[in-house]
């Protein structure tokens, strides 16, 4: 029982639609109806802005990171569950999330979030290759489909050194959502299209 409410409480973190609700509540815009449509990070900077964009990120990545550590909560203390299958139900909560009828964005923000909590200094090398990438690419959406590729570098060696395969599979499998959701950038970046960061 413990531990099919974690992974409802897991999911519902994830299906926290920040982008649409920030939209709505402090710039009376639905996200969905502009930019990319998406209801992720990248396009509520394109939409709404720095200040919301920064304010999307943050809580996409730490719905991410709470669902990872609600084994730490009292009233689950007992249950038995790896908590990188919590951070694997926010990132599905993420992408299809009940509050914007399973409208969501595509997992980036919410991965790296779910990694934060297991492994910060995972996070940290994915932070800085996220940086030094779109530094040089000014494409949000290669930048992320690069991380994951650093992602399952970084879990393959790690698997090496310390055995954690767990942690292997589910980089590989937010590696797959990850490319999944950006299916229509791919084709936009092999004909050149698609949109550049101005701000960099």
């Amino acid at each position: 029982m413990q531990i099919a409410a974690m992974l409802l409480a897991a999911y519902l973190l994830g299906s926290i639609p920040a982008g649409l609700w920030i939209g709505k509540l402090f710039y009376h815009t639905d996200i969905r109806e502009s930019g990319s449509g998406n209801l992720g990070a990248t396009n509520s900077f394109r939409v709404l802005g720095k200040k919301a964009g920064i304010a999307v990120t943050a809580i996409d990545i730490l719905k991410g990171t709470a669902a990872v550590l609600l084994p730490l909560l009292p009233v689950f203390h007992d249950a038995n569950i790896h908590p990188l299958t919590l951070g694997i139900a926010a990132v599905i909560g993420h992408m299809f999330p009940v509050f914007a009828k399973f409208r969501g964005g595509k997992a980036v923000a919410t991965s790296g979030g779910v990694i934060l909590g297991y492994s910060w200094p995972f996070f940290l090398v994915l932070i800085a290759s996220f940086l030094i990438v779109l530094k040089l690419s000014k494409i949000v959406s290669l930048t992320s489909m690069a991380m994951g590729v650093v992602g399952l570098i970084y879990a393959t060696v790690n698997y090496f050194v310390t055995g954690d395969l767990y942690l292997l599979i589910v980089i590989l499998l937010l590696t797959v959502f990850i490319f999944y959701r950006h299916r229509a950038n791919i084709g936009r970046i092999k004909a050149g299209t698609e949109p550049k960061v101005k701000w960099l």
